[in-house]
């Protein structure tokens, strides 16, 4: 990777971490689709994983009073009977697939009736959701969709559900890193100066999100949240649409 691409990946990463911050979801996905446009599937995980993990850690760091146990207790059982079942398949998706999944995700969580409408608060929505959005993050390299309609459709107000998703997200990508840095064969290596790089940005693009979140009312963030990840959806459709039909 030359110098320029390292420059204007570091941006993109500032900036994905700056609008994952405000509505804790959407940043990732757009980064994970460039890093696969760019790298080969498992190096793009691993990296995608580091600068996910920095991003997050930092965001929980800043809104740590906001954290919800139970939630986050509940989605972490879930996901770690998916890392479990996972690591056993040895699985990496083309990355056609990839970009197919991450884009029907949201479509098909809106699809689902009311009465399977997810409750952060409840054991059971918990392990249902954090193993199906752990199989997602493994798969795909991001589980946002899936795991911003789990949070989005409890009770908890706009700083509890970027708290509370950005502890369970540290947890979900060291579950990916530990997937594609060891358990899959095909692991990719890590450049440790893109990757200081990445950790870098991540902080920066959070750290600068904070008062942007305090401005927006609970209304405002849900209906700005529901738009930016339709919308990032349909391109990844597309995406994948064309690369299955170009191969």
């Amino acid at each position: 990777m030359t110098a320029m691409m390292m420059l204007g990946l570091t941006a993109l990463m500032v900036a994905t971490a700056l609008l994952s911050g405000v509505f804790g979801m959407a940043g990732g996905l757009v980064l994970i689709g460039v890093l696969l446009a760019l790298l080969p599937v498992a190096d793009a995980m691993v990296l995608h994983a580091v600068t996910q993990m920095a991003s997050n850690g930092w965001r929980a760091a800043l809104w740590w009073r906001y954290v919800r146990l139970r939630p986050m207790a509940n989605y972490l059982l879930g996901a770690l009977v998916a890392v479990l079942v996972l690591g056993l398949l040895n699985y990496v998706p083309s990355r056609p697939v990839a970009l197919l999944m991450l884009g029907t995700t949201p479509f098909l969580v809106r699809l689902l009736p009311t009465r399977f409408k997810p409750d952060p608060e409840r054991l059971a929505h918990g392990l249902l959701y954090g193993a199906a959005c752990m199989a997602l993050m493994i798969l795909t390299g991001v589980s946002g969709p899936l795991m911003d309609s789990f949070f989005l459709g409890g009770r908890l107000e706009r700083r509890e559900i970027v708290a509370t998703k950005a502890a369970c997200q540290i947890f979900s990508h060291a579950g990916k890193l530990l997937y594609f840095g060891g358990l899959v064969s095909a692991a990719g290596s890590l450049d440790p100066v893109l990757a200081a790089l990445a950790v870098g940005a991540s902080i920066l693009g959070t750290t600068l999100a904070k008062p942007l979140l305090e401005m927006l009312s609970d209304t405002q963030y849900r209906a700005w949240a529901t738009r930016i990840i339709t919308v990032i959806a349909l391109y990844y459709i597309a995406q994948g649409a064309w690369e299955m039909f170009r191969a």
